[in-house]
C-alpha cells in the first residue's frame, strides 16, 4: 500500500456522495428535510424521468443569505448544530452538513435563495460536479429556496447504470414524499412527475384534515378500517392510526412510525407492534399503521445511522411498553358496533350520533336477557334455559330491524346455515357469524382473564436443570429477578457463567426449559422485556379454547345463537378467532340490493 495521504476534495466528495446519494429518491429526501428544517409551509417538487434528468424543489422557508451560499455547498457546513451539546438533543431532520456538497459532486446543481420578502434580492449558486468551484450571480426569487438538480450521476456513469427502471425509481421517490407528508401535516406538498400532478396535499391542521391526508397517502381503505389512538405514558405520547386486524397486509409496506417527526424503521418498535397484534393477526400477515411517538429529544439518539433511519432510545424498555400497551389495549377494546347513528333507546343504550357506536350503560346489557351474564360463563345449554325464562321472551317477539328501536350491533339470529354459520339481522342488513371461531375467541379470552387474576402457578422440578450462559446473561437474571418470579420461573445463579432452573410454570411442563430461558434472556437483552412465557401459555390456552368451543355441525337454538352474539359484543378481540381468522362479516342492505340489481 502507498503511504498515507490526504484525499483530494473531489474524491472525498465522490465517496461522501456514495453514502448520501444512492438514487434520485435520496436527493429528494435530503433537500426536503432541509426545506422542512427551514420552516417551509409549502413545498413543490417537480421531477423528470423519475429524477435522473431533473429534480426541482421550491419552498417558502427561511432562505439563505447570498454570502452563505458557497458555504452551504461545502462539506460539513450546517446551521443546525454548533456544539456537542446540540448533538445530544437534535431537533432538526438534517444536521450533518454533507447533503448539498455530495449532491453537487454528482450532478449539475443550482441553488437559488432569498431570505427576504423582496423578490429582487435573491442569489443563485451553481456547482457542476467540480472541486467546489461555486459560481454566484444575482437572481430574482421570492422568499425561500429552490434547489435544482439536473443530470444526476452525469460524471459517474458507472453509478448511473445501477439505477432501475423509471417506474421503480419514481416509486422510491414518491415513497419519500409520502413519508415526509405524513410527518408534517402543517406543510402543504405538491408533487409533479413529467408535468403531471401526482399529489396535491393542502396543509392539514384539524383531525378531519389530517385524516384526509392519511387517506390520500395510504388509501381510503386504510382509514375506513383503522382505529385512532392517543396514549400518554409519563412524558411520552403515542398517537396515530392503527389498522384493524381485518386490514392485514401480505407485506409490511404500510407501516409508518415517526419519532419526534422523524420517520424510522426500528426493530424495537417492530417487536412491540408485532407483540400487540400477536393474538389477532392471521399467520404470515402484517399490520398497517401510521404512528407518532413524541418524547424529550434528550431521550433519543438520532446520530446512530448515516441515513438517520434508526435511532437509539435511552429507556428502550419504557418505549417498548408504551407502544405495546397502547396498541394492545386499543385492539382489545374493538367491539362490533352499529354502522348507523341512532338515538338513546328504552333499553338504556347510550348512542354516539357522531360515530354510531352504541355504548353500554352501567348495569344494563345489550338487550339480551338480564339473567344471562358473560362473566358467569354458562354453557350454551344453560344459556338457552336462561333466555327462555326471561319474561317469557320468544324470538318472534324480538324487535325487527326496520323499527326505530335500537338493535344490537350483531342483531338477532334468524337461522343456522350448514351447522357452521349463524345468520342474523341487524339495523344495517345481514350479519354472518362463524360460530366455532366466535365461541373459540370468547372461551380463550375468559381463560386468559382467569389466568390474569392469579400469579402464574409454578411447578418445582424434581431435578433442577443447569444451563450454561454468558456473564451478561447471568447479570440479566439478577437484574430482572422480578420478571422471572412473575412468570412462575425460579432461576438461580449457579456460577459466573451458569444458571440453575428450579421451577417452571405448571402449564409449561414438558417444554424445553433451557430453550425457553434462553429466549426470555434474549428478549430482555434486546428489548428490556419478554412475553415468551405468556406467548407459550397463550398457545396452550388457545388449544384448550379450541377443544372447549362449540364444534361445527352442532345445531343451536335461536336463543343459543342470540346468547353467542351478545357474548361477542362483550368480548375483547371478538372480531378474530385465536388464529387471526375473522369471526363475522356484515352485508348492508345497499350491498344486497346491488347484488340483486334492485333499483336499477
Amino acid at each position: 500500500m502507498s503511504r498515507i495521504q490526504r484525499l483530494s476534495p473531489r474524491l472525498a466528495n465522490q465517496i461522501a456522495a456514495g453514502e448520501v446519494v444512492e438514487r434520485p429518491a435520496s436527493v429528494v429526501k435530503e433537500v426536503l428535510e432541509n426545506s422542512l428544517d427551514a420552516g417551509a409551509s409549502r413545498i413543490e417538487i417537480d421531477v423528470e424521468a423519475a429524477g435522473s434528468k431533473l429534480i426541482r424543489i421550491r419552498d417558502n422557508g427561511a432562505g439563505i443569505d447570498s454570502e452563505d451560499l458557497p458555504l452551504a455547498l461545502s462539506r460539513h457546513a450546517t446551521s443546525k448544530i454548533v456544539s456537542l451539546e446540540d448533538l445530544e438533543c437534535v431537533g432538526s431532520l438534517g444536521f450533518r452538513g454533507e447533503a448539498l456538497a455530495s449532491i453537487g459532486s454528482v450532478s449539475r446543481l443550482t441553488l437559488t435563495s432569498n431570505p427576504r420578502d423582496d423578490s429582487s434580492e435573491g442569489c443563485t449558486a451553481l456547482c457542476e460536479g467540480r472541486d467546489m468551484e461555486v459560481q454566484l450571480r444575482p437572481a430574482s426569487h421570492p422568499r425561500g429556496t429552490t434547489v435544482e438538480v439536473r443530470d444526476l450521476f452525469f460524471n459517474t456513469p458507472a453509478r448511473r447504470k445501477f439505477l432501475r427502471t423509471e417506474k421503480t425509481e419514481f416509486n422510491h421517490l414518491e415513497e419519500v414524499v409520502k413519508r415526509l407528508a405524513l410527518s408534517r401535516f402543517e406543510v402543504g406538498f405538491m408533487l409533479r412527475h413529467n408535468g403531471k400532478v401526482i399529489h396535491s396535499l393542502a396543509s392539514a391542521n384539524s383531525v378531519a384534515e389530517r385524516q384526509r391526508r392519511v387517506a390520500a397517502v395510504c388509501g381510503p381503505a386504510f382509514i375506513e378500517q383503522a382505529l385512532f389512538i392517543d396514549v400518554q405514558r409519563g412524558d411520552m405520547r403515542l398517537w396515530g392510526w392503527i389498522g384493524l386486524p381485518t386490514f392485514s397486509r401480505s407485506q409490511s409496506d404500510l407501516q409508518y412510525f415517526f419519532v419526534n417527526g422523524r420517520v424510522i424503521r426500528d426493530k424495537l418498535v417492530a417487536h412491540a407492534v408485532k407483540q400487540a397484534y400477536r393474538d389477532v393477526l392471521f399467520h404470515g400477515r402484517h399490520s398497517a399503521f401510521v404512528l407518532y411517538l413524541e418524547l424529550d429529544p434528550t431521550q433519543v439518539d438520532v446520530n446512530v445511522h448515516p441515513g438517520k433511519h434508526e435511532v437509539r432510545f435511552r429507556d428502550s424498555r419504557a418505549v417498548h411498553q408504551c407502544i405495546f400497551s397502547g396498541l394492545h389495549r386499543a385492539l382489545a377494546d374493538v367491539r362490533p358496533v352499529s354502522a348507523q347513528p341512532t338515538v338513546a333507546t328504552p333499553e338504556g343504550l347510550a348512542v354516539d350520533t357522531q360515530t354510531g357506536e352504541i355504548a353500554r350503560q352501567p348495569g344494563l346489557g345489550w338487550g339480551a336477557p338480564a339473567a344471562y351474564s358473560p362473566s358467569s360463563m354458562p354453557s350454551l345449554g344453560q344459556a338457552r334455559e336462561q333466555v327462555r325464562s326471561y319474561a317469557g321472551l320468544h324470538p318472534a317477539a324480538l324487535p325487527a330491524s326496520d323499527t326505530p328501536e335500537a338493535v344490537p350491533p350483531l342483531g338477532y339470529a334468524l337461522a343456522q346455515l350448514k351447522g357452521i354459520y349463524i345468520l342474523a339481522e341487524n339495523a344495517e342488513g345481514l350479519v354472518l357469524v362463524d360460530m366455532h371461531a366466535a365461541h373459540e375467541r370468547i372461551t380463550y379470552e375468559r381463560l386468559k382473564a382467569a389466568r390474569a387474576l392469579d400469579v402464574i402457578p409454578g411447578q418445582p422440578l424434581l431435578v433442577p436443570e443447569a444451563i450454561a450462559v454468558s456473564e451478561r446473561e447471568v447479570a440479566l437474571v439478577q437484574d430482572h429477578a422480578d420478571v422471572f418470579a412473575r412468570l412462575g420461573l425460579v432461576v438461580d445463579v449457579a456460577g459466573e457463567e451458569s444458571l440453575m432452573v428450579r421451577q417452571i410454570p405448571v402449564t409449561l411442563r414438558g417444554s424445553d426449559v433451557a430453550a425457553l430461558v434462553r429466549d426470555v434472556l434474549s428478549d430482555l437483552a434486546e428489548y428490556g422485556s419478554s412475553d415468551r412465557i405468556e406467548a407459550h401459555m397463550d398457545e396452550i390456552l388457545s388449544t384448550m379454547a379450541c377443544h372447549g368451543s362449540v364444534r361445527a355441525n352442532r345445531r343451536l337454538t335461536v336463543p343459543e345463537m342470540n346468547a353467542l352474539l351478545r357474548d361477542m359484543e362483550e368480548t375483547e378481540r371478538s372480531g378474530q378467532c385465536n388464529h387471526g381468522r375473522p369471526t363475522w362479516t356484515r352485508m348492508t342492505l345497499d350491498e344486497l340490493d346491488k347484488l340483486f340489481l334492485r333499483g336499477r
